[in-house]
């Protein structure tokens, strides 16, 4: 399930994951909310935060968001993703030197220095 955070910049969207993600996630609120952002500012910051009850991403939720990173590639300011599990920040690391943005990854310890460096 993903669910929007409500305390950020408005140049910046903030997803929390928990359970299993599924392509209808990124199709009913993550895709949307993005879109709906892009409409207001050319670029925009992203705060993804996976806590300990993430489970996994289905199949279509790995295709939508690559599909949304591909479409929109250069329309990202920062992208921070907030996690203790160990191959998603490993994932995160070795993908951002092909993003065109800022990535940095956080312990979820570290969730408030997340927001202040996305929203900067």
């Amino acid at each position: 399930m993903i669910t929007l955070m409500n305390d950020l910049p408005d140049h910046v969207i903030g997803f929390t994951a928990s359970a299993r993600i599924t392509a209808e996630d990124y199709e009913k609120i993550l895709i949307p909310a993005v879109e709906a952002k892009l409409k207001v500012h050319d670029k925009i910051s992203i705060l993804y935060c996976l806590g300990k009850d993430f489970e996994s991403f289905s199949a279509g939720a790995i295709w939508d968001d690559t599909k949304l990173g591909m479409i929109h590639l250069l329309s990202w300011d920062k992208a921070a993703v907030v996690t203790d599990v160990g191959w998603i920040r490993n994932a995160t690391r070795l993908f951002s030197a092909l993003l065109p943005c800022y990535t940095k990854t956080f312990s979820e310890k570290d969730l408030a220095e997340a927001k202040k460096w996305v929203s900067q």
